[in-house]
C-alpha cells in the first residue's frame, strides 16, 4: 500500500470537515435563557387543555382544529378538564386570552426557531399598547 499517508491524511481533513459544526458550537455557543410565559391579560387563568399539554402540543391541537373544523365542520371543543365548551378558533378562542401575540406566540417561537404558518391564512393580530 503506497498512498497509505494520502488515504489517512485524507480520512482526517474529511472528518475535521464533516465535525467541524460541532466543534464550531462547543467552542462559540452561548446560552439563551428560555422565555417566560405571559399570562393572559384579561385575567383567565384555565385554558382548554392543561399547561403541560399547551406547551408540548398546542400545534397538535390547533392542527387538529383547523382539520375538524374545514373538513368535518366541526366547530366546538369541549375540555377535558372541566367539560366547557369553547369555539375551535386560533383567533377567537385563543387569542381571546392571549392578546399579545408579540410577548406570548412569537417570543417561544422565536426561542425554539420555528415558523408557524399560521398568519398566513389567519390575520394577525393588532398589538396592545
Amino acid at each position: 500500500m503506497y498512498d497509505a499517508g494520502k488515504i489517512i491524511a485524507g480520512l482526517v481533513i474529511f472528518l475535521v470537515l464533516v465535525t467541524s459544526p460541532l466543534w464550531y458550537n462547543a467552542v462559540f455557543a452561548t446560552t439563551v435563557a428560555p422565555p417566560k410565559l405571559v399570562l393572559p391579560t384579561n385575567g383567565s387563568t384555565r385554558c382548554v387543555e392543561d399547561t403541560a399539554t399547551m406547551r408540548a402540543s398546542h400545534m397538535d391541537l390547533l392542527n387538529q382544529w383547523r382539520d375538524e373544523v374545514v373538513r368535518q365542520d366541526q366547530r366546538v371543543f369541549v375540555s377535558p378538564l372541566d367539560g366547557t365548551r369553547y369555539d375551535k378558533s386560533l383567533t377567537r378562542t385563543c387569542l381571546g386570552c392571549h392578546t399579545n401575540k408579540k410577548t406570548f406566540c412569537d417570543a417561544c417561537h422565536t426561542y425554539m426557531a420555528v415558523s408557524p404558518y399560521c398568519w398566513d391564512c389567519h390575520v394577525a393580530p393588532k398589538e396592545e399598547s
